[in-house]
């Protein structure tokens, strides 16, 4: 537990907050204050597009759970973004595989992982969650089950991602670059060399007081065939519990599966930390277990809770999230971290 006068000196907010282009960009030191009306907060400045998508429903008194769906298929279907979905980079064998898992406010939850072909492996998972007995479906069985259900069977694989993945199999070096998601490339100017490895993750809460999350991605660009992250597993990329808050994670999965990382940080929310604090919790005990991971790999935490406060965290700078609101549909913040 913390103590009080941490606490109250975490809540509080502090910074300033300047204008870039069309986005508001802020540098938030401390926690946002209490919301009264429904909000939407997703990871990485991609997420600001997909929060407009969510808005639209929240803003209209609908329901969390759709609000995320629908958020983060604007990623999904956007072959600019390598990182998730339509256009993502493919593993070695040179196939995109999708992962992602999307949780309602009853604490029901769907999944699918390695699944191809699909161009909202958001909506499968709902399906998952509503209308089997499972919580996840993998593979070709996750693709067998979207096509009964009427999903359309479509190419993923880009020429400009087929391009960037047949420059990379000439040194076949896998090293991934910390925060290129934030670099705003497309995959025709990727490297063979760099690559992206990233998610979107949603959380919303609707003007009911209900949360909802949702997390999907292309996974690590050239992984192994067959490798999952740990965005389409509940408690590690994503956690939503409706008394408390919901959590979502970004960077490398592994770290974060090993050590339950969504899971965590809503738990620690339940004990009394606020959402940066939780999230940075998340990342020290990473840390603690892997002095190393400070200097070779991101991951962030994204967290938002009942009251509508939010914050986050990360190992490496660079991390930055998307927030909308009635007051602001464009803006982005800087996560504090480790380094």
């Amino acid at each position: 537990m913390i103590s009080r006068r941490k606490f109250l000196a975490a809540t509080s907010l502090t910074g300033a907050s300047i204008v870039t282009g069309n986005k508001s960009f802020s540098n938030f030191v401390k926690e946002s204050p209490v919301l009264n009306s429904p909000i939407v907060i997703s990871t990485w400045d991609f997420g600001i597009a997909a929060n407009a998508a969510a808005w639209q429903i929240l803003k209209n008194k609908g329901r969390a759970l759709d609000a995320v769906e629908k958020g983060v298929q604007v990623p999904e279907a956007d072959p600019t973004n390598s990182s998730v979905g339509y256009g993502g980079l493919p593993d070695r064998d040179g196939r995109v595989t999708l992962d992602a898992c999307i949780m309602d406010e009853l604490g029901n939850c769907g999944s699918v992982a390695a699944l191809e072909h699909i161009m909202h492996p958001i909506s499968v998972a709902r399906l998952v969650m509503e209308k089997t007995p499972h919580v996840m479906l993998v593979g070709t069985g996750a693709l067998q089950f979207a096509l009964e259900q009427g999903f359309k069977k479509e190419n993923l694989l880009i020429p400009s991602s087929e391009k960037a993945w047949k420059e990379w199999l000439k040194n076949a070096k896998y090293q991934p670059e910390i925060n290129i998601e934030n670099k705003l490339f497309s995959p025709t100017k990727l490297p063979g060399n760099q690559f992206n490895h990233d998610t979107i993750g949603m959380l919303a809460l609707d003007a009911a007081g209900n949360l909802s999350g949702a997390c999907t991605t292309s996974g690590m660009a050239y992984k192994m065939h067959g490798r999952v992250g740990d965005s389409p597993i509940i408690g590690a990329g994503l956690y939503i519990d409706n008394e408390v808050g919901g959590a979502t994670s970004t960077g490398v999965g592994e770290e974060v599966i090993r050590n339950v990382g969504s899971f965590l940080v809503v738990e620690l929310m339940r004990q009394g930390y606020p959402p940066e604090e939780a999230c940075k919790e998340a990342v020290m005990r990473i840390i603690r277990k892997k002095p190393n991971t400070a200097k070779e790999i991101q991951v962030g935490f994204l967290a938002l809770n009942k009251k509508g406060q939010y914050g986050a965290f990360a190992i490496q700078k660079g991390f930055s999230y998307a927030v909308c609101d009635a007051n602001d549909q464009k803006l982005l913040v800087k996560a504090n971290s480790y380094s």
